[in-house]
């Protein structure tokens, strides 16, 4: 069971963080990609300036957006983009502000975070964006949906899992995936102090709702996953129990958690 780090000693482990056999307290940060990490939806990003057909231009209001990029992405394919055109298109897609400065942040007391990334982007390009701006290795572990170049040379795409929550899109549950992965560390004898998950969309809110008292939520300020946890602070006060740290810059997420570390907890 994770908790709380009141009460558990941490300021002597921080003291010790740094020494031979000293055990650092361990915080979790969890990632979104999608204007979280990059300031635009990598799935626009690679039709920007290019005509569809008409049943490819707007996303379904009916059936699964999972299913709808595999299309889009074979009719790229059909006209000709490989994987240097995709690679290129994700290696510049910008960093949102400040993410360069939460990398620099978090590289510096990567003994302190483990880092994950969750999206229902695809690990195709989240690799080359992570990779392109030199920050793959911060990352433990990403989940997203698995993709890659068949015989062709198209770019294709699959769905993460399948799962029962009737919030989440068929092809990806964020909360089942983050549950999963506290529950696979806990076996493994790792227990977090705090768990801190930064993101934008509405699939973001759904596993910030596991999140306890002891951990805080960073929502894009003014994008979905904000006004879900407002809407909900508003109808059913207590009902989310994090702590909710919105952000417009990534630096004021760097800033909370460099005061959380001169606290010791």
């Amino acid at each position: 069971m994770r908790r709380c780090c009141e009460g558990v000693g941490l300021p002597c482990l921080f003291k010790g963080v740094g020494m031979a056999g000293a055990r650092p307290p361990r915080f979790l940060l969890v990632f979104d990609f999608d204007e979280t990490i990059v300031d635009e939806n990598s799935d626009d990003s690679v039709v920007r300036g290019r005509v569809l057909p008409e049943q490819l231009r707007q996303s379904p209001r009916e059936g699964s957006y999972n299913e709808h990029m595999q299309r889009l992405l074979a009719f790229l394919g059909e006209q000709g983009l490989r994987a240097a055109d995709f690679r290129a298109v994700y290696e510049n897609i910008p960093l949102s502000p400040g993410m360069a400065e939460l990398f620099q942040f978090l590289s510096k007391h990567h003994e302190l975070f483990e880092v994950i990334l969750i999206s229902d982007a695809n690990m195709f390009g989240i690799e080359a964006k992570l990779r392109a701006a030199g920050v793959r290795s911060l990352f433990r572990k990403i989940f997203s949906n698995p993709a890659s170049f068949d015989r062709r040379g198209f770019l294709t795409l699959g769905p993460y899992h399948s799962h029962k929550c009737l919030q989440c899109p068929a092809n990806m549950c964020k909360r089942k995936i983050l549950t999963e992965y506290l529950a696979e560390r806990a076996q493994e004898e790792v227990e977090f102090q705090r768990v801190f998950y930064v993101g934008d969309g509405a699939n973001d809110f759904c596993p910030s709702g596991t999140l306890t008292a002891a951990d805080v939520a960073f929502p894009r300020k003014g994008y979905p996953m904000h006004r879900m946890i407002q809407e909900i602070q508003e109808k059913q006060p207590g009902a989310f129990r994090a702590a909710v740290v919105p952000w417009e810059s990534a630096t004021e997420v760097a800033r909370y958690l460099q005061e959380l570390l001169k606290r010791k907890c």
